[in-house]
């Protein structure tokens, strides 16, 4: 028997193809790339930014409280702000700062604040390419009774864009006693995934990474989540 393949056969095959690997790849991770830079100045050497010495970095286990701002001690920001310090304190015991209990002393205070700019789209989008309009040429078009010809301009909107988002994580940590910042560190991460408890893990994750002593100057810091079921 002579077997005709049909003439879609295999676009339809490949495009299936491709659906299943995009489906494949949905179910995995996700890596949240952000851009890092820490400051550390656990001892004062006599200058303004004087590196800290080993001797200086605080040894794990440690306490804390959390400082907060007058504009997040109320309404839905209290709220918000009791989440991010969940998700922060979270990240600090993993590397050995816990909050004090009840009246224990606590030698350091922590500052944790969130900030998410929402974009229209991506900066490098322009909503109008490929959709500018055109001119349409037939009969009866202009504004002749006689049906004679013309030309009209049909305007076409843009199609809808996918909002676009840029947020950053800061820490800053001071001693209690004196009130004077010890650790500042700031995660940026911009595109156009929901907000997440995970995502915001994640870039608080790398914020601290390198604590107590973290490395010189902005770097790259690249965190693998898992997906949030939908």
């Amino acid at each position: 028997m002579h077997v005709v393949s049909h003439p879609l056969s295999r676009p339809l095959a490949w495009g299936l193809l491709a659906l299943a690997a995009l489906l494949a790849g949905c179910s995995g991770p996700l890596r949240v790339d952000n851009q890092v830079r820490s400051f550390a100045q656990w001892a004062s050497d006599g200058t303004p930014s004087g590196p800290a010495t080993a001797a200086a970095l605080p040894q794990a286990p440690q306490m804390y409280r959390f400082d907060r701002l007058p504009s997040q001690t109320e309404g839905s920001e209290l709220g918000a702000q009791q989440r991010l310090e969940a998700l922060a304190a979270s990240e600090l015991q993993a590397v050995g700062w816990r909050v004090a209990d009840g009246a224990a002393t606590a030698p350091w205070r922590v500052q944790v604040t969130a900030s998410t700019q929402r974009l229209a789209r991506a900066p490098w989008e322009d909503p109008w390419d490929g959709y500018r309009g055109y001119f349409h040429a037939g009969i009866g078009l202009g504004s002749h009774r006689n049906g004679v010809g013309g030309l009209l301009w049909i305007p076409v909107l843009p199609p809808p864009s996918s909002p676009y988002f840029l947020r950053e994580v800061a820490l800053v940590i001071r001693e209690a006693a004196s009130g004077r910042v010890v650790y500042e560190t700031r995660a940026s991460h911009d595109g156009r995934w929901n907000s997440t408890p995970e995502l915001w893990t994640a870039m608080l994750r790398a914020a601290l990474q390198g604590f107590p002593n973290p490395p010189a100057g902005p770097r790259r810091v690249d965190i693998e989540i898992e997906r949030s079921p939908r």
